[in-house]
Protein backbone atom coordinates (compact mmCIF):
# COMPACT_ATOMS: atom_id res chain seq x y z
CA UNK A 1 0.00 0.00 0.00
CA UNK A 2 0.66 3.14 -0.45
CA UNK A 3 1.20 6.23 1.68
CA UNK A 4 -1.89 7.27 3.77
CA UNK A 5 -4.53 9.42 2.21
CA UNK A 6 -7.31 10.18 5.26
CA UNK A 7 -6.50 10.58 8.49
CA UNK A 8 -8.77 11.41 11.36
CA UNK A 9 -7.45 12.41 14.73
CA UNK A 10 -9.48 11.96 17.66
CA UNK A 11 -12.40 13.31 16.37
CA UNK A 12 -15.45 14.07 18.42
CA UNK A 13 -19.11 15.23 17.58
CA UNK A 14 -21.42 16.07 20.44
CA UNK A 15 -25.00 17.31 19.75
CA UNK A 16 -26.09 18.92 23.23
CA UNK A 17 -25.61 15.94 25.72
CA UNK A 18 -25.17 12.72 23.11
CA UNK A 19 -21.79 12.71 22.20
CA UNK A 20 -22.39 10.40 18.40
CA UNK A 21 -18.57 10.39 17.68
CA UNK A 22 -16.29 9.91 20.71
CA UNK A 23 -12.10 10.54 20.62
CA UNK A 24 -12.34 8.36 16.99
CA UNK A 25 -8.74 8.32 15.27
CA UNK A 26 -8.79 6.01 11.93
CA UNK A 27 -6.37 6.35 9.00
CA UNK A 28 -7.05 4.95 5.49
CA UNK A 29 -3.59 4.64 3.54
CA UNK A 30 -4.12 5.06 -0.33
CA UNK A 31 -5.03 2.37 -2.33
CA UNK A 32 -7.29 0.35 0.30
CA UNK A 33 -10.71 -0.86 0.94
CA UNK A 34 -11.45 0.23 4.14
CA UNK A 35 -14.38 -0.75 6.41
CA UNK A 36 -16.12 1.10 9.17
CA UNK A 37 -19.05 -1.58 11.07
CA UNK A 38 -20.92 -1.28 14.05
CA UNK A 39 -24.50 -1.63 15.19
CA UNK A 40 -26.89 1.38 14.43
CA UNK A 41 -26.67 4.04 15.78
CA UNK A 42 -22.68 3.66 16.18
CA UNK A 43 -21.89 6.56 14.86
CA UNK A 44 -20.83 5.92 11.58
CA UNK A 45 -22.60 8.23 9.14
CA UNK A 46 -21.90 11.01 11.33
CA UNK A 47 -18.26 10.08 11.07
CA UNK A 48 -18.85 10.49 7.21
CA UNK A 49 -20.63 13.56 8.07
CA UNK A 50 -17.50 15.25 9.81
CA UNK A 51 -15.20 14.15 7.26
CA UNK A 52 -17.01 15.67 4.07
CA UNK A 53 -18.04 18.69 5.85
CA UNK A 54 -21.81 18.01 6.37
CA UNK A 55 -20.91 18.90 10.08
CA UNK A 56 -18.12 20.66 11.58
CA UNK A 57 -16.72 18.53 14.57
CA UNK A 58 -16.84 19.52 18.30
CA UNK A 59 -13.32 18.32 18.06
CA UNK A 60 -10.43 16.72 16.66
CA UNK A 61 -9.26 17.18 13.10
CA UNK A 62 -9.53 15.49 9.33
CA UNK A 63 -6.21 15.38 7.33
CA UNK A 64 -7.05 14.54 3.50
CA UNK A 65 -3.26 14.02 1.29
CA UNK A 66 -1.71 16.35 3.58
CA UNK A 67 -4.22 18.47 3.89
CA UNK A 68 -6.41 19.63 6.88
CA UNK A 69 -9.62 19.67 5.77
CA UNK A 70 -11.39 20.36 9.44
CA UNK A 71 -10.07 20.76 13.01
CA UNK A 72 -9.74 23.10 15.59
CA UNK A 73 -6.04 23.50 15.10
CA UNK A 74 -4.46 25.90 16.56
CA UNK A 75 -3.65 26.92 12.73
CA UNK A 76 -7.10 27.54 11.79
CA UNK A 77 -8.90 30.52 11.92
CA UNK A 78 -10.64 32.13 14.87
CA UNK A 79 -14.32 30.85 15.82
CA UNK A 80 -16.68 32.95 19.07
CA UNK A 81 -18.14 30.50 21.11
CA UNK A 82 -22.01 31.73 21.50
CA UNK A 83 -22.88 29.33 23.70
CA UNK A 84 -22.44 26.57 26.42
CA UNK A 85 -20.15 26.86 29.03
CA UNK A 86 -17.24 28.27 27.07
CA UNK A 87 -19.71 30.82 25.33
CA UNK A 88 -17.72 33.98 24.64
CA UNK A 89 -14.41 32.37 24.06
CA UNK A 90 -12.53 31.59 21.09
CA UNK A 91 -11.46 28.50 19.09
CA UNK A 92 -9.14 27.57 16.47
CA UNK A 93 -11.72 26.11 13.63
CA UNK A 94 -10.49 24.98 10.04
CA UNK A 95 -13.91 24.18 8.28
CA UNK A 96 -14.38 23.13 4.67
CA UNK A 97 -17.67 23.25 2.86
CA UNK A 98 -19.02 19.75 1.01
CA UNK A 99 -18.13 21.64 -2.54
CA UNK A 100 -14.78 22.13 -1.45
CA UNK A 101 -14.59 18.98 0.04
CA UNK A 102 -15.50 17.34 -3.64
CA UNK A 103 -13.28 19.41 -5.98
CA UNK A 104 -10.36 17.95 -3.21
CA UNK A 105 -10.80 14.62 -4.01
CA UNK A 106 -13.45 13.12 -1.50
CA UNK A 107 -17.34 11.43 -2.94
CA UNK A 108 -19.43 9.84 -0.74
CA UNK A 109 -22.67 8.17 -1.76
CA UNK A 110 -25.78 7.99 0.91
CA UNK A 111 -27.76 5.50 2.60
CA UNK A 112 -31.03 6.55 1.42
CA UNK A 113 -30.15 6.63 -2.39
CA UNK A 114 -30.09 10.65 -3.42
CA UNK A 115 -30.66 10.91 -7.04
CA UNK A 116 -32.42 13.52 -8.43
CA UNK A 117 -34.86 11.38 -10.06
CA UNK A 118 -36.90 13.97 -11.42
CA UNK A 119 -34.04 14.10 -14.22
CA UNK A 120 -32.52 11.67 -16.39
CA UNK A 121 -29.45 9.13 -16.00
CA UNK A 122 -27.48 11.32 -17.83
CA UNK A 123 -28.19 14.56 -16.48
CA UNK A 124 -27.93 13.00 -12.82
CA UNK A 125 -23.90 12.44 -14.00
CA UNK A 126 -23.77 15.34 -15.63
CA UNK A 127 -24.60 17.54 -12.80
CA UNK A 128 -21.59 15.47 -10.41
CA UNK A 129 -19.47 16.44 -13.36
CA UNK A 130 -20.16 19.86 -13.37
CA UNK A 131 -18.29 20.90 -9.90
CA UNK A 132 -15.20 20.19 -11.81
CA UNK A 133 -16.19 23.10 -14.13
CA UNK A 134 -14.33 25.89 -15.00
CA UNK A 135 -17.18 28.63 -15.40
CA UNK A 136 -18.86 31.34 -13.40
CA UNK A 137 -21.79 33.20 -14.30
CA UNK A 138 -21.21 34.87 -16.91
CA UNK A 139 -19.59 32.31 -19.12
CA UNK A 140 -22.57 29.84 -18.00
CA UNK A 141 -25.12 32.28 -18.77
CA UNK A 142 -23.77 33.16 -22.55
CA UNK A 143 -22.46 29.50 -22.83
CA UNK A 144 -19.05 30.30 -23.18
CA UNK A 145 -17.70 27.49 -22.41
CA UNK A 146 -19.47 25.50 -24.71
CA UNK A 147 -16.32 23.31 -25.60
CA UNK A 148 -16.12 22.41 -21.87
CA UNK A 149 -19.64 21.44 -22.14
CA UNK A 150 -19.73 19.37 -25.10
CA UNK A 151 -16.22 17.37 -23.20
CA UNK A 152 -18.18 16.75 -20.30
CA UNK A 153 -21.03 15.40 -21.66
CA UNK A 154 -18.93 13.21 -23.66
CA UNK A 155 -16.59 11.82 -20.48
CA UNK A 156 -20.39 11.41 -18.98
CA UNK A 157 -21.28 9.24 -21.59
CA UNK A 158 -18.33 6.99 -21.28
CA UNK A 159 -18.62 6.30 -17.70
CA UNK A 160 -22.06 5.50 -18.39
CA UNK A 161 -20.98 2.99 -20.79
CA UNK A 162 -17.99 1.81 -18.30
CA UNK A 163 -20.94 1.21 -16.00
CA UNK A 164 -23.18 -0.71 -18.14
CA UNK A 165 -26.05 2.48 -17.87
CA UNK A 166 -25.62 3.89 -21.11
CA UNK A 167 -28.64 2.45 -23.05
CA UNK A 168 -31.09 4.45 -20.23
CA UNK A 169 -28.79 7.57 -20.30
CA UNK A 170 -32.24 9.20 -21.05
CA UNK A 171 -34.37 7.49 -18.79
CA UNK A 172 -35.82 9.06 -15.17
CA UNK A 173 -33.65 7.89 -12.79
CA UNK A 174 -36.66 6.87 -10.52
CA UNK A 175 -37.72 4.49 -13.29
CA UNK A 176 -34.18 2.51 -12.58
CA UNK A 177 -34.39 -0.47 -10.68
CA UNK A 178 -32.84 -0.26 -7.16
CA UNK A 179 -30.02 -1.97 -8.19
CA UNK A 180 -28.79 -0.11 -10.97
CA UNK A 181 -30.08 3.15 -8.87
CA UNK A 182 -27.22 2.10 -6.59
CA UNK A 183 -25.11 1.67 -9.25
CA UNK A 184 -26.14 5.33 -10.90
CA UNK A 185 -25.53 6.88 -7.69
CA UNK A 186 -21.24 5.46 -7.53
CA UNK A 187 -21.09 6.41 -11.17
CA UNK A 188 -22.44 9.95 -10.27
CA UNK A 189 -19.84 10.03 -7.42
CA UNK A 190 -16.98 9.02 -9.47
CA UNK A 191 -17.58 11.74 -12.27
CA UNK A 192 -16.06 14.13 -9.58
CA UNK A 193 -13.28 12.17 -10.53
CA UNK A 194 -11.95 11.70 -6.73
CA UNK A 195 -9.03 10.14 -5.07
CA UNK A 196 -11.42 8.54 -1.73
CA UNK A 197 -14.87 7.06 -2.40
CA UNK A 198 -16.88 6.82 0.74
CA UNK A 199 -19.93 4.44 0.75
CA UNK A 200 -22.74 4.53 3.05
CA UNK A 201 -24.68 1.11 2.95
CA UNK A 202 -24.22 0.42 -0.49
CA UNK A 203 -25.87 -3.13 0.03
CA UNK A 204 -28.67 -1.52 2.11
CA UNK A 205 -32.06 -3.46 0.40
CA UNK A 206 -30.25 -5.86 -1.86
CA UNK A 207 -30.40 -9.41 -2.26
CA UNK A 208 -28.09 -11.65 -1.96
CA UNK A 209 -27.53 -12.07 -5.19
CA UNK A 210 -26.91 -8.09 -6.08
CA UNK A 211 -24.91 -7.78 -2.91
CA UNK A 212 -22.38 -9.66 -4.92
CA UNK A 213 -22.31 -8.04 -7.99
CA UNK A 214 -21.89 -5.17 -5.86
CA UNK A 215 -18.92 -6.61 -4.09
CA UNK A 216 -17.76 -7.65 -7.30
CA UNK A 217 -18.43 -3.93 -8.86
CA UNK A 218 -16.53 -1.67 -5.72
CA UNK A 219 -13.15 -3.84 -6.56
CA UNK A 220 -13.96 -3.34 -10.05
CA UNK A 221 -14.02 0.25 -9.97
CA UNK A 222 -11.41 0.76 -7.11
CA UNK A 223 -9.39 -1.08 -9.73
CA UNK A 224 -10.09 0.37 -12.53
CA UNK A 225 -10.41 4.27 -11.22
CA UNK A 226 -7.03 3.86 -8.96
CA UNK A 227 -9.26 4.50 -5.71
CA UNK A 228 -9.17 4.50 -2.19
CA UNK A 229 -12.47 3.40 -0.40
CA UNK A 230 -13.86 3.69 3.15
CA UNK A 231 -17.61 1.77 3.47
CA UNK A 232 -19.96 1.56 5.95
CA UNK A 233 -21.84 -1.85 5.88
CA UNK A 234 -23.94 -4.14 8.00
CA UNK A 235 -23.75 -6.76 5.20
CA UNK A 236 -20.75 -8.91 6.57
CA UNK A 237 -20.23 -11.09 3.73
CA UNK A 238 -19.42 -8.05 1.42
CA UNK A 239 -16.93 -6.51 4.73
CA UNK A 240 -14.86 -9.60 4.92
CA UNK A 241 -15.11 -10.44 0.85
CA UNK A 242 -13.26 -7.20 0.12
CA UNK A 243 -11.78 -5.33 2.74
CA UNK A 244 -8.13 -4.99 3.76
CA UNK A 245 -8.88 -3.42 6.82
CA UNK A 246 -11.79 -3.40 9.58
CA UNK A 247 -12.47 -1.04 12.15
CA UNK A 248 -15.59 -1.19 14.64
CA UNK A 249 -17.30 1.79 15.82
CA UNK A 250 -19.62 1.13 18.89
CA UNK A 251 -21.30 4.31 21.05
CA UNK A 252 -19.10 6.52 19.01
CA UNK A 253 -15.94 4.96 20.40
CA UNK A 254 -13.47 2.61 18.30
CA UNK A 255 -13.56 -0.55 19.76
CA UNK A 256 -11.39 -2.73 17.32
CA UNK A 257 -9.01 -2.65 14.21
CA UNK A 258 -7.68 -5.11 12.19
CA UNK A 259 -8.36 -7.57 9.32
CA UNK A 260 -11.57 -9.24 8.30
CA UNK A 261 -9.71 -12.18 10.21
CA UNK A 262 -8.31 -10.37 13.14
CA UNK A 263 -11.97 -8.80 13.64
CA UNK A 264 -13.65 -11.85 13.30
CA UNK A 265 -11.85 -13.10 16.54
CA UNK A 266 -12.16 -9.87 18.47
CA UNK A 267 -14.67 -10.83 21.31
CA UNK A 268 -15.40 -7.23 21.67
CA UNK A 269 -16.60 -7.47 18.19
CA UNK A 270 -18.64 -10.37 18.79
CA UNK A 271 -20.21 -9.52 21.44
CA UNK A 272 -21.18 -5.96 20.54
CA UNK A 273 -21.96 -6.20 16.87
CA UNK A 274 -21.30 -9.82 14.90
CA UNK A 275 -23.81 -11.65 17.70
CA UNK A 276 -26.17 -9.30 16.68
CA UNK A 277 -28.76 -10.35 13.54
CA UNK A 278 -26.88 -9.35 10.42
CA UNK A 279 -29.34 -6.21 9.09
CA UNK A 280 -30.78 -5.46 12.67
Amino acid sequence: MSGNILHVENMTMQFGGVIAVNNLSIDVNEGEIVALIGPNGAGKTTTFNCITGVYEPTNGCVTFCGSTIASNHPQGKMKKLYAGENKGLYKRVVSHTPDQITKLGIARTFQNIRLFKSMSVLENVLIAKHIRARQNIFTATFRLNYREERKARRECLALLDEQALLPMKDDLASSLPYGLQRRLEISRALATNPRLLLLDEPAAGMNPQETQELSEFIVQIKNKYNLTILLIEHHMDLVMQISDRIYVQDFGRLIAQGTPEEVQKNQHVIDAYLGVVEDA
